[in-house]
């Protein structure tokens, strides 16, 4: 599932011709990653992302019920998947 918290933009490129491409933004300020701008993604959910810790804190509280809820999604997986 897709977060609300996750900022994605569409871009289409209907001149080239070329496939999407799907930026990632800060979920805090909305900056988006470019060369010099480097997201850190949630070390919990793996699915928010941040430009800086000052954002990421800001966020926390809008951030915490959706992160908490895909962390332990993401221990469910590991814990019941099966072996190959």
């Amino acid at each position: 599932t897709i977060q609300s918290d996750i900022l994605l933009i569409r871009i289409m490129n209907d001149i080239d011709g070329a496939d999407d491409m799907i930026m990632l933004m800060c979920a805090s300020c909305g900056i988006a990653e470019v060369d010099d701008v480097k997201l850190k993604t949630c070390a919990d959910c793996d699915l928010a992302r941040y430009c800086s810790d000052a954002c990421q804190k800001d966020h926390k509280s809008q951030h915490k019920r959706a992160c908490k809820k895909r962390a332990a999604e993401l221990r469910d997986e590991l814990l019941f998947k099966q072996p190959e």
